[in-house]
């Protein structure tokens, strides 16, 4: 069986340790503990593992986030990789920092990289896993909080937390989203 697990963040320095590219950071961490490394290909940085009897294509798009889902189509078709078997990792407001929430589908919720790839695929029916970044910021300031990097306290924080999204995504290939949803959302 194969999976795609995307991560979704902005290319480039300036933008590396940002609340925003959370995405990336995960795929970071679970290629760091699965000791592979990514490699430049179309439409984004990719590296491939094998998870017991899965394969597993972990995605990182270069086409900056509002248009992810050119990249996801792509690897998708290239893989023919069904949808359910397609995890899409993404920062989230509405949840406090650290939180997880799998979900088999759902809305954008104002997010422009999801709208995309719902706009590439056809459908809000894709599974993903939504990385709490919290939403302490004044009216307005939305925009500068996503871009913004996480405080000394939260980047402490950040490797453990890593880590549990990243066992979260190992249960989503080896036991379903349910199981995986019932063992993290909300941990």
């Amino acid at each position: 069986m194969k999976y795609l697990i995307v991560g979704l963040g902005n290319i480039g320095d300036e933008y590396r340790l940002t609340r925003h590219n959370i995405g990336f950071m995960i795929l970071d961490a679970f290629a760091e503990a699965s000791n592979i490394s990514f490699t430049t290909d179309r439409y984004g940085d990719v590296a491939h593992l094998r998870l017991k009897n899965k394969q597993l294509t972990l995605l990182k798009p270069s086409t900056f986030m509002n248009l992810s889902g050119n990249a996801v189509r792509y690897w998708k078709e290239r893989e023919k990789i069904d949808i359910d078997h397609i995890l899409v990792v993404v920062d989230d407001l509405a949840l406090p920092f650290g939180a997880i929430r799998m979900k088999p589908s759902g809305s954008d919720a104002g997010h422009n990289g999801l709208k995309n790839i719902a706009q590439m695929l056809g459908t809000q029916a894709y599974p993903r896993l939504r990385f709490g970044i919290g939403n302490d910021f004044p009216r307005g300031g939305q925009i500068d909080f996503v871009l913004g990097q996480f405080p000394a306290e939260q980047l402490e924080q950040l490797p453990a937390r890593l880590e549990v999204a990243v066992d979260a995504i190992k249960t989503f290939c080896l036991a379903g989203l349910q199981v995986a949803a019932c063992n993290f959302n909300n941990k």
